[in-house]
């Protein structure tokens, strides 16, 4: 139905040239339109409001909370498109070819139905590495229990000793390819491929020789699982089986990165204040988490004590008025059956109680019980019961630099004076805390040519304050019983490539130089 419409006043045309202005203005302080054409176009269409009547419009509305605002002619939209710059205009036209591309528009039966459940995805990394040891450190002291176990004994191997003094210098190589299937609107399985050492339970790096004379690459799996995502209403499930990335909020501290799990996850997430947005990874503003996971370690034929780690986790992630971010998340991680148990005399019946992996820092001690002095088999003379407390925030304020603090702190509750020296006859004072703080100042993510970021943290990691066969391989070289600083750098040099410089100083805490 129409309604009867008013005439153009005066106040109409100076709000409609107020409203071009602000316009203008805008598109100018957006690269839109240059100023010598902004101030052109205005004048023009000035001239024509004071010559052209406008469109007569229907009388306000009665309703006090509807808002009128000005409406501004076609003819000045279309001489604004035609003032927009041809370099704005490529642009946008090459981002538009580009989405057309990625989303394959049009070309609906190019790819075979069932490739379109699939993404795949990958990374490659070539990396210079010097291992470079300081002169006063101690000589033929630092056992390598990985060796020795290996060997079945001290007396079995040619050197049992680590490396504390010979620098090393090596080119390593990582690569990695991935597959998301999609198999349902919320089941994925995912599954990824990676060089690396199938008997190493963290690195994926492959040593480069010429010609490769150390032998072909191998490829392992690094994953392999199912995930099962549901929405309803504020809350998200999660629920994963197999061989997954790491399911914690963490640092370092007490995980290395490249640490795979093994077992079963659940986690629930709830937005306090908001519904949950579909496909979208990114964390609520205001939410609260909970995440429970059971990983086996080792499963033993003969044996009801198979090794387990236990663990949950709760946090939150927190959005402040002036935009910082907080995370924050409480663990405890309950490793069971993994505590060594000496031999009866003459009998290897309880040798599956050794670490099989195992790198430098927790108390062991030989649980080998035989009158042959070259053989031993070194375990773990401690429980490990750990509570974790990880934070981290993001301060926005100098906006595009990111600043981003996180702190990291670890305790071993499970550590037990007494029953640490019934296992190894000597009184082991309580080693069993650990903490890291970093500070990162750049982007968060280098996507392209350009984008940088500085990252600083200092870490003190006590001899049994966690596992040493699964924290940070390249800090101290792996392990425990070590404090010290690292210092990184990345600069993108072009679209989805980056260089890193990362330096790592170290020094044992307890032990003799190191």
């Amino acid at each position: 139905k129409e309604q009867p419409s008013s005439t153009t006043t005066a106040g109409d045309v100076e709000g409609v040239t107020a409203a071009i202005k602000d316009l203008l203005d805008t598109l100018v302080e957006q690269g839109v339109l240059k100023q010598d054409k902004a101030g052109e176009l205005l004048q023009k269409m000035e001239e024509r409001l004071r010559t052209e009547p406008l469109p007569k419009r229907p009388p306000p509305p009665a309703d006090p909370n509807v808002v009128g605002v000005p409406y501004v002619p076609e003819f000045v939209k279309d001489d604004i498109i035609k003032q927009m710059s041809p370099e704005l205009r490529a642009e946008i036209l090459q981002d538009v070819l580009v989405q057309a591309k990625e989303e394959r528009w049009g070309l609906p039966d190019v790819i075979p139905w069932y490739l379109r459940f699939l993404k795949w995805s990958g990374d490659i990394r070539v990396r210079a590495q010097g291992d470079m040891f300081a002169n006063d450190n101690a000589q033929n002291f630092y056992l390598d229990f990985q060796k020795v176990n290996s060997a079945g004994g001290i007396g079995k191997t040619d050197n049992p000793f680590l490396n504390t003094s010979i620098d090393r210098y090596r080119m390593r190589l990582r690569a990695r390819l991935a597959m998301d299937a999609e198999i349902s609107d919320n089941v994925n399985a995912k599954m990824r491929i990676t060089t690396g050492n199938s008997l190493d339970p963290i690195s994926t790096n492959q040593t480069l020789t010429l010609g490769n004379t150390g032998g072909r690459y191998q490829a392992v799996w690094d994953e392999a699982y199912l995930r099962y995502e549901g929405l309803s209403g504020y809350t998200k499930l999660t629920l994963s089986g197999g061989r997954m990335p790491n399911p914690w909020m963490h640092t370092d501290l007490v995980w290395d990165d490249d640490l795979g799990f093994d077992g079963v996850i659940a986690s629930l997430n709830y937005n306090l204040f908001g519904l949950f947005k579909p496909d979208s990874s990114e964390a609520p503003e205001r939410s609260v988490f909970v995440t429970a996971g059971a990983f086996p370690i080792q499963e033993v034929e003969l044996s009801s004590n198979d090794k387990w780690l236990y663990g949950a986790q709760l946090g939150t992630h927190w959005e402040m008025a002036n935009q910082s971010q907080v995370k924050m998340g409480l663990a405890y991680y309950d490793f069971t059956h993994i505590t060594g148990s000496m031999n009866t005399l003459d009998s290897k019946l309880l040798d599956f109680t050794a670490p099989q992996s195992v790198v430098k820092g927790n108390t062991m001690f030989d649980i080998r019980n035989d009158a042959d002095p070259n053989t031993n088999l070194f375990a773990l003379a401690s429980d490990y019961n750990l509570v974790n407390f990880t934070a981290s925030m993001d301060f926005p304020q100098l906006v595009p630099i990111d600043v981003v603090v996180t702190a990291d702190y670890v305790k071993n509750i499970g550590f037990d004076q007494q029953k640490v020296f019934e296992r190894t006859g000597v009184q082991v004072k309580p080693r069993t805390e650990g903490y890291q703080l970093m500070v990162a100042v750049g982007k968060k993510e280098i996507a392209i040519h350009g984008d940088w970021k500085v990252t600083a943290a200092f870490k003190h990691l006590e001899r049994d304050a966690v596992v040493d066969a699964f924290t940070d391989s390249d800090f101290h070289l792996g392990g425990t019983d070590a404090e010290g600083w690292t210092l990184q750098y990345d600069y993108g040099l072009t679209k989805q490539t980056w260089f890193t410089a990362r330096w790592l100083s170290s020094d044992a805490i307890d032990g003799p130089p190191l």
